[in-house]
């Protein structure tokens, strides 16, 4: 039985219809390749334009699609609402809508930056570059070739095809958390790799849209490291079931994913504080989990790496669950007052990056040269006085 993963059928067992998986419409932090060629003429580049702004914003799938943006809307609107009628205060259309687009958050600097982002990563690095060097479907029929060669091809499973299914799904999307999480803790341990997701966390307010503002080179690694843990748990549920096997989805994304994608997820980028806690918060990464990853305080550096479950951390010691009421957070990386520029964000992390390589760290950041081993590349920032950052409580 020939249980290889293949082509056309990619779509179908993975995260996407390419041979990598669809990281366009990834939970954050990516957007995916265009499949085709740039066109200069002008009528295919109004056709590509719109299409883009489709694939972004009217696929289910999608990490920013209307839908998803509305249902974190109407999460939102209700937190607040419930928040005033515990504490007995009238509820106003005026006031609501004021917590929700407080204006400091919609004209600062940060945000303006975040739109710049969104548009050069929808429009034109994942055009110009696209993002995946690893095919998918080579490294799941490794795995597939590989266990037939040491165990066997086994017969086909005598599960009903919708168990089989729900199986694959849930492999594919724990498969997806993992490989998040440890990118994300690379992204904080290595100080290579830091000074390029760094640029993720100049943010000084949080937003939805601030899951546009990654380093190119940050979404080239996530890209390879999503694509080979979710074809390894492909690969391995090919062998299991001993025959292709396709995942529940909606618009070519995992159905747990797009979940979770219109639960909350947009609220993670957010200033509203909604935290789970106990059992919870052990187990599901909440808005206010990933507020804390961005603290600027250093006792909540490196904590908080998943995207939808709180899993990994829980089981790898890198969890901190967050109190019920909002705990004081400034948000930002100190010493970078030239922060939401071109070169602060795109070049300066590859001049910085260049010279992490070879031995030395910037030195803006007052440290002996070169970097001693073992140090974490998230504190080393915090080793430098910056200016202070305005807290956003989302108090109504």
């Amino acid at each position: 039985m020939d249980c290889r993963v293949k082509p056309g059928n990619e779509g179908v067992v993975a995260f996407g219809s390419s041979p990598q998986p669809n990281l366009y419409l990834s939970v954050r932090h990516s957007m995916g390749p265009y499949s085709g060629a740039p066109n200069l003429k002008f009528s295919a580049g109004i056709d590509f334009f719109l299409g883009q702004c489709e694939r972004l914003l009217f696929s289910l799938g999608s990490h920013f699609s209307l839908t998803s943006l509305a249902a974190a809307l109407l999460v939102a609107t209700a937190f607040y609402v419930v928040k005033r009628l515990k504490r007995g205060r009238r509820v106003r259309a005026r006031t609501i809508l004021r917590a929700l687009f407080p204006r400091h958050i919609v004209h600062s600097r940060s945000n303006q930056a975040d739109i710049g982002y969104l548009f050069f990563n929808v429009f034109v690095f994942g055009v110009v570059f696209g993002w995946s060097v690893l095919s998918y479907q080579s490294v799941a029929n490794g795995i597939v070739s590989t266990l037939g060669a040491l165990f066997g091809m086994p017969a086909p499973s005598a599960l009903p095809a919708w168990a089989s299914r729900a199986v694959i799904t849930v492999m594919l999307f724990l498969a997806y958390e993992l490989g998040y999480w440890f990118n994300h803790w690379l992204s904080h341990k290595v100080p290579l790799l830091w000074e390029f997701h760094k640029v993720h966390h100049t943010a000084e307010v949080l937003t939805p849209l601030t899951n546009f503002r990654v380093h190119p080179i940050y979404g080239f690694v996530f890209a390879n490291i999503i694509a080979f843990s979710t074809a390894v748990a492909s690969g391995l549920g090919h062998y299991m079931f001993g025959d292709a096997t396709y995942q529940y989805a909606l618009a070519d994304t995992n159905l747990i994913l797009v979940l979770f994608i219109h639960a909350y997820v947009h609220l993670q980028h957010s200033h509203v504080w909604l935290a789970f806690t106990g059992w919870l918060g052990r187990v599901l990464v909440s808005p206010a989990h990933h507020q804390v990853h961005h603290s600027a305080d250093p006792k909540h550096f490196n904590k908080n790496f998943g995207s939808c479950l709180a899993l990994w951390d829980w089981m790898f010691g890198t969890l901190y669950v967050p109190a019920k009421e909002r705990e004081p957070i400034t948000f930002g990386v100190l010493g970078h007052t030239d922060a939401h520029t071109v070169k602060a964000e795109l070049v300066q992390p590859l001049v910085s990056a260049g010279r992490r390589l070879f031995g030395r760290v910037p030195e803006g950041l007052g440290l002996a040269q070169p970097l001693a081993p073992g140090v974490v590349a998230h504190r080393l920032d915090a080793a430098v006085d910056g200016r202070a950052y305005r807290r956003d409580t989302g108090e109504v």
